[in-house]
C-alpha cells in the first residue's frame, strides 16, 4: 500500500526557478562537453599545449559558474519554498501572523485541497494598506472589537476583502430586543436598539427617515422610509414611464416558479429581496453601509444581507442563480474594467436562462452605444427587453441617459 507522503504530487518550480533551473542545466551541457573534449579528445586532435590551456581556462570558468548558479538557485528556492503567501509570514507577529497562515492540517495531506496546509483567504490588496491593516489588528483576542465601522469598510473599498480580524467580539446593541415575525418584519422599521451606531451621523432611524425627505443628497436618500417611495417600487409596469420595469412582468419571462434564487447587487435596504419574498424567491442583496445601517436594517427585515464591495468576485458557484437584479450600482462611476469584470461575473453565476435585469443603470449619452452597449453584447447576454431614457435630476444640459435592459444568459 502506498504511504499518503507518496502520493503527493510534485512541486512545480515557479517561472524564474525554472529558468535559472534551465540555465544550470546548459551550463552543466557545456562543462561536461569541455572535459569530455579537453580529456578524452585530445589525444585524437594533437593536444597542443595551447588549446589544453585554453580549454583548462574554459573549464574551470564554467566550473565557477556553475556553482554560482546551484547557489542561486538554492537561494532562489529557499525563497520560494518560504515565501508560500509572498511574504506576509514573516511580516507581521501575532495575531496577523494566525490570521494569515497557512496552518498545517493535523491529518496531514488532503487530496481534496491538493496541500498539507490550510490557507486563509485574505485580499493581497491589503498589503498595500499594511499600517492601517496592523492597527486594524490591533486587538485583545477574546475581548470586544474595536468600534471602528468606517475605517473597516475603507479598508474593504479599496481591496483589503475579506478582512482578517478574526478574534474579538463586535460590540452589540443596547438593549437589543427580538425581531418582528415575518411576514410583518417586510415592512416594519426595526427598533433603534437592533443597530450600533457608533459609525453614522444619524443616531436611529426617526433621523434617517427625515434625512430622506430633505434636500440634501445622501446614499440612498429615502431608502429607510418604508412609508414612501419603497413602498410602491417595482410593482407596477412603466409606473415611472418605460425604464420601470415591474416584478411581476420581469417574473412572467419565465415559466412560473423557476425564478427562486437570486442576487441584487446595491440592494439599499433590501425592497426588492421584499417584494420578491412576497412572490417566494429568495433574494440576497449586497450592500455597504454608507453612512447608514444598510446591512442590520436588511436583517431586521427578514432578509439576508451580503456585506461586499461592488469590485468582489460574487461568492457564488458558476450557473446556480436563476435572477441578479442591480439598480444604479452598476454605472460609468465604475472604471471600465471594473464594470466588465462585474458583468462577466454576472453571467457566471446565472445558469443558462437565469435573468440578469439592469435597473437605471447611467452613463453619458456619448458612452452608452460607444462603450456600454459593445461591452454587454461581449459579455454574451441576450436583449428581451430594453429601454433607454433621459436622466434629468442633475439637468438637461448633462446629457446623461438610463438604460433599463432584461437580460438572459443563452440556454446553450
Amino acid at each position: 500500500m502506498r504511504s499518503v507522503e507518496e502520493k503527493k504530487p510534485s512541486r512545480s518550480l515557479r517561472p524564474a526557478q525554472s529558468k535559472l533551473s534551465v540555465l544550470l542545466l546548459l551550463v552543466s551541457t557545456n562543462l561536461l562537453s569541455v572535459y569530455l573534449f579537453s580529456g578524452g579528445m585530445c589525444p585524437i586532435i594533437g593536444g597542443t599545449d595551447v588549446l589544453l590551456r585554453e580549454l583548462k581556462s574554459t573549464k574551470s570558468e564554467l566550473a565557477q559558474l556553475q556553482r554560482f548558479m546551484e547557489t542561486l538557485l538554492r537561494g532562489h528556492g529557499d525563497k520560494a519554498a518560504s515565501d508560500d503567501m509572498d511574504g506576509w509570514p514573516d511580516e507581521f507577529p501575532g495575531e496577523m501572523k494566525l490570521v494569515v497562515g497557512p496552518h498545517k492540517l493535523p491529518l496531514g495531506y488532503n487530496h481534496n485541497l491538493g496541500t498539507d496546509k490550510l490557507f486563509q483567504p485574505l485580499g493581497s490588496a491589503c498589503r498595500r494598506f499594511r499600517e492601517e491593516l496592523a492597527g486594524y489588528m490591533t486587538y485583545e483576542v477574546g475581548g470586544a472589537c474595536p468600534s471602528d465601522e468606517v475605517f473597516a469598510q475603507r479598508l474593504m473599498l479599496k481591496g483589503c476583502e475579506p478582512l482578517p480580524r478574526r478574534r474579538c467580539h463586535p460590540k452589540s446593541p443596547r438593549g437589543y430586543v427580538e425581531p418582528a415575525p415575518l411576514p410583518e418584519s417586510l415592512w416594519a422599521t426595526p427598533p433603534d436598539t437592533s443597530v450600533v451606531w457608533d459609525a453614522y451621523t444619524c443616531k436611529n432611524y426617526s433621523c434617517l427617515v427625515k434625512r430622506g425627505r430633505s434636500d440634501k443628497s445622501y446614499d440612498c436618500n429615502d431608502c429607510f422610509d418604508l412609508k414612501g417611495r419603497e413602498k410602491s417600487r417595482w410593482l407596477v409596469d412603466g409606473s415611472g414611464g418605460v425604464l420601470d420595469f415591474s416584478i411581476d412582468s420581469v417574473l412572467a419571462t419565465r415559466p412560473a416558479g423557476t425564478v427562486r434564487i437570486g442576487l441584487d447587487i446595491g440592494g439599499g435596504s433590501g425592497t426588492f429581496a421584499a417584494r420578491m419574498r412576497e412572490r417566494d424567491v429568495t433574494v440576497v442583496s449586497s450592500t455597504m453601509n454608507f453612512d447608514g445601517p444598510f446591512n442590520s436594517f436588511i436583517a431586521s427585515r427578514g432578509l439576508v444581507p451580503l456585506h461586499i464591495s461592488v469590485a468582489h468576485r460574487l461568492p457564488f458557484f458558476d450557473n446556480t442563480l436563476d435572477v441578479v437584479h442591480s439598480m444604479h450600482v452598476l454605472s460609468n462611476w465604475m472604471p471600465e474594467a471594473t464594470l466588465e469584470l462585474a458583468l462577466f461575473d454576472i453571467y457566471r453565476v446565472l445558469r443558462p436562462g437565469g435573468l440578469f435585469w439592469l435597473d437605471h443603470f447611467f452613463c453619458a449619452g456619448e458612452q452608452l452605444n460607444t462603450t456600454y452597449v459593445p461591452m454587454l453584447a461581449r459579455v454574451g447576454f441576450h436583449k428581451l427587453r430594453w429601454a433607454t431614457g433621459r436622466k434629468r435630476d442633475r439637468g438637461i444640459g448633462k446629457n446623461e441617459w438610463y438604460l433599463s435592459a432584461l437580460l438572459e444568459k443563452p440556454m446553450t
